[in-house]
């Protein structure tokens, strides 16, 4: 029935679809993950050399890697901002991601490095949750009050947070005057860390030298 025809499109489907992919097999056919993983692999670094304009000259390591998954960590790699202005900014992040966690504020952006597995509270609240919160808050309000009454504070601060949270693909192209005020506001977290370590240390001196006075 229909002998020929039938003949004729088998022939012709024989070559249809994806060819049969090469690699070591498992007895069930598929192919061993290793080799699917480097593919699976091979296709997000393409496509992310693709999507954030990185060159072939960039390895692949540094392409995967954690600092080119956001802008502030590309802008690292660009060379547009130093190491200590990206710790400064990471840590910007955390106090906010904290403070949004504590208060039951959703995170505002998908876009940034980590979620922090932001969620709000659960049922009634313990005191620890509720001081916790209070630290939270009173972090935030500091380092936002930093860089407010910093020169051009108002810009500064929001340049600040849409970088190292929001995570704004476009500013990695910032223009000069951009780049100056986030510069101008993450140095002066940077400082305000430097200051509180070198506090920390001054009063764990002190004490020492109260207990060694003391003997």
């Amino acid at each position: 029935m229909g002998g020929k025809a039938s003949k004729t499109r088998s022939k012709a489907n024989k070559g249809a679809g994806r060819p049969r992919k090469e690699g070591e097999r498992y007895p069930s056919g598929d192919l061993k993950r290793s080799e699917t993983q480097k593919e699976v692999m091979s296709v997000a670094i393409e496509a992310r050399r693709r999507i954030d304009g990185w060159s072939e000259k960039v390895a692949d390591d540094t392409v995967r890697g954690q600092l080119a998954g956001y802008v502030l960590g590309r802008m690292r790699l660009d060379g547009s901002i130093t190491e200590e202005q990206l710790k400064a900014g990471d840590e910007y992040a955390e106090i906010m991601a904290r403070y949004y966690r504590m208060v039951g504020i959703p995170f505002p952006s998908a876009r940034a490095q980590s979620l922090f597995s932001i969620k709000g509270h659960d049922g009634d609240e313990t005191q620890s949750v509720t001081d916790r919160a209070r630290r939270a808050s009173n972090s935030m309000m500091e380092i936002t009050g930093l860089l407010l009454r910093l020169e051009d504070g108002p810009q500064v601060k929001q340049m600040v947070h849409n970088t190292a949270v929001m995570s704004y693909d476009h500013l990695r192209g910032m223009g000069s005057q951009q780049l100056l005020w986030l510069r101008r506001g993450l140095d002066a977290i940077a400082k305000r860390k430097d200051l509180r370590q070198s506090a920390n240390q001054v009063i764990g001196w002190d004490i020492q030298s109260s207990n060694y006075a003391s003997r």
